[in-house]
């Protein structure tokens, strides 16, 4: 039997002693969605509707579900990040940028850090090692020049390849996301010896997703919930074991008015309390290379 007394918890030291890293991630993937329009072989399976045909036809309803993101929740979610001074991790796909340059300036303007979701929003795990490095060369001068800075970060699509951590060190990346492991960053000395590179985990069970999905949750059943998970990890960070906390959004979900109020309701809970560093991925990984030196 395991000795459970061999049994460690996550924990990180944060800057000022902070009892939990939130990070904040606003996930841009309008514009640059599947359609035939663009090249596809078929439309966009991720619909609100649940509705998808496999016919290589134009879905123009889930189309201009997508561009509510740009035109109406976008304001409504960079507002409240403003209001509540909320450092935020935009991943974007590039292509998304170029066909609504207003997104990127306001990054910019916010300060805010741009993390690589691909140059389009599409399923890079079919692409071979040279398609793939194209595909992430591609997305880095896009978003270099959309917002003025390079992304630091990667988000694939789902899923990732063989070759993905390796390219993303070739490419001069700093962190990667795709990984669901745990509540705290961590090195990946592995893929390439001598050159790591910070795992900063992502949480898919707080993401605004989950009000998309069948059965989904109700906006109140996510608020709940997210608030409940930042609650339980501030108190593993009051019993001297800090961790961090993400919490994934998109400007087409939470963006609707039936779900803003939840967001608003949720930064309210998380910036009266104390000790809470609200910071970008970048940062996280920045600060993993101090307290924990590769």
């Amino acid at each position: 039997m395991r000795n459970l007394a061999n049994m460690q918890e996550e924990r990180i030291d944060w800057p000022n002693d902070a009892k939990l890293a939130l990070s904040v991630v606003v996930n841009v993937e309008e514009g640059s969605e599947m359609t035939v329009a663009r090249g596809d072989r078929g439309m966009e399976p991720v619909d609100e509707l649940g509705i998808h045909i496999k016919s290589p036809i134009r879905n123009y309803g889930n189309e201009s579900n997508y561009l509510y993101g740009i035109k109406a929740g976008a304001p409504r979610v960079v507002k409240l990040l403003r209001d509540y001074n909320i450092m935020a991790s935009w991943t974007v796909a590039a292509l998304s940028l170029e066909n609504h340059p207003e997104i990127a300036a306001a990054i910019a303007e916010l300060g805010h850090e741009p993390v690589s979701h691909g140059w389009r929003w599409v399923h890079q795990f079919k692409m071979d090692e040279a398609q793939e490095r194209e595909f992430i060369r591609k997305a880095v001068t896009s978003i270099e020049k959309t917002v003025g800075v390079r992304p630091y970060g990667w988000l694939s699509r789902y899923f990732h390849t063989d070759n993905t951590r390796r390219l993303l060190i070739e490419e001069g990346f700093a962190y990667h996301m795709d990984d669901y492991s745990g509540d705290v960053p961590f090195w990946d000395k592995q893929t390439v010896p001598g050159k790591p590179i910070a795992i900063v985990p992502y949480q898919l069970d707080s993401n605004d997703m989950k009000m998309w999905t069948d059965p989904a949750m109700t906006p109140t059943q996510w608020l709940e919930y997210a608030k409940n998970c930042f609650d339980q990890l501030y108190r593993e960070g009051e019993a001297g074991n800090p961790k961090m906390m993400s919490l994934g959004l998109h400007l087409r979900i939470i963006g609707r008015p039936g779900r803003i109020w939840a967001l608003e309701e949720f930064f309210r809970h998380v910036t009266a309390k104390k000790d809470v560093w609200i910071t970008t991925r970048h940062q996280i990984a920045q600060h993993l290379a101090k307290v924990d030196p590769a």
